[in-house]
């Protein structure tokens, strides 16, 4: 299993458990080209460049810039820009619950599989996913993903929860834009005879369908060329993570408080 790229807590009201998350989809089969130098067989790297003093620069000296003005920047560094993380760095607190179909599927941008990192949490894990498969809704949430925070929607699936990163409500386009020039209704004569030819052809869904042709030619050519080469070595390299310290308190209580503050808050109201 793939090492969880985000680890984090999943919160409920009072209800906490440490949770580790890992992208649902790869890319890593997929070919990928270095570029040569043809007359050497050496890697070609990039590197940035000053401007105006055409010098390389440093890693240690890259920093970001606002631009206020032409060739004029407001300067942020690192630290700069962790000293206002927000708390959906390391946490998925979920505010709302939505009925699992009202959101489109344009919104959804890319999935993730989100599950307990710790077995003194799975509990409050396994009852947060239930209640949502039970009552057919998904939650709503905020996530810090590339310093960038994004709304996400976490959906039970199975023993797990898938989490879907959102697009952004203005990088989606209103359909009504493209399709309402499109003639309402088709000839009613000829709808039997699409359903037939759709009968004929439906089958069962599989990834087979859905494979690359051009990848697979690819390969088959880069086979052919490696016969007459050695093996190239490998080398792995890895970083450990640390697990996040557990804050997973007791579900029953929990779950009774976020209740009891519930009912207070409405008398109140």
């Amino acid at each position: 299993m793939p090492r969880p790229y985000w680890k984090g807590y999943l919160k409920l009201s009072l209800v906490t458990c440490p949770v580790a998350m890992t992208p649902a989809t790869s890319e890593s089969e997929k070919i990928r080209f270095h570029t040569l130098n043809k007359n050497t067989g050496n890697r070609v790297v990039s590197q940035y460049v000053d401007s105006v003093t055409g010098k390389a620069v440093r890693e240690d000296d890259d920093v970001r810039g606002y631009a206020r003005g032409e060739n004029d920047y407001v300067i942020l560094s690192d630290e700069d820009l962790d000293a206002v993380a927000l708390d959906t760095v390391r946490t998925i607190d979920i505010d709302k619950f939505v009925p699992a179909d009202s959101i489109e599927w344009v919104y959804l941008e890319k999935p993730h599989f989100l599950m307990p990192d710790d077995p003194v949490g799975q509990e409050a894990f396994a009852v947060i996913r239930d209640a949502m498969a039970a009552d057919k809704v998904v939650g709503v949430s905020k996530l810090v993903i590339g310093r960038r925070e994004r709304a996400v929607v976490l959906e039970p699936r199975g023993h797990g929860i898938v989490l879907w990163t959102l697009r952004f409500g203005d990088e989606v386009r209103p359909e009504e834009s493209y399709f309402d020039d499109i003639d309402d209704e088709a000839d009613p004569d000829l709808v039997p005879l699409v359903q037939k030819l759709i009968k004929q052809k439906t089958s069962k869904w599989s990834p087979k369908m859905a494979s690359d042709p051009i990848q697979d030619s690819l390969l088959a050519l880069i086979a052919e060329k490696k016969k007459a080469m050695k093996p190239a070595k490998r080398q792995t390299k890895g970083k450990d993570q640390s697990a996040p310290k557990s804050n997973v308190i007791n579900i029953m209580d929990a779950l009774r408080k976020s209740v009891e503050a519930d009912l207070k808050s409405r008398k109140g109201a």
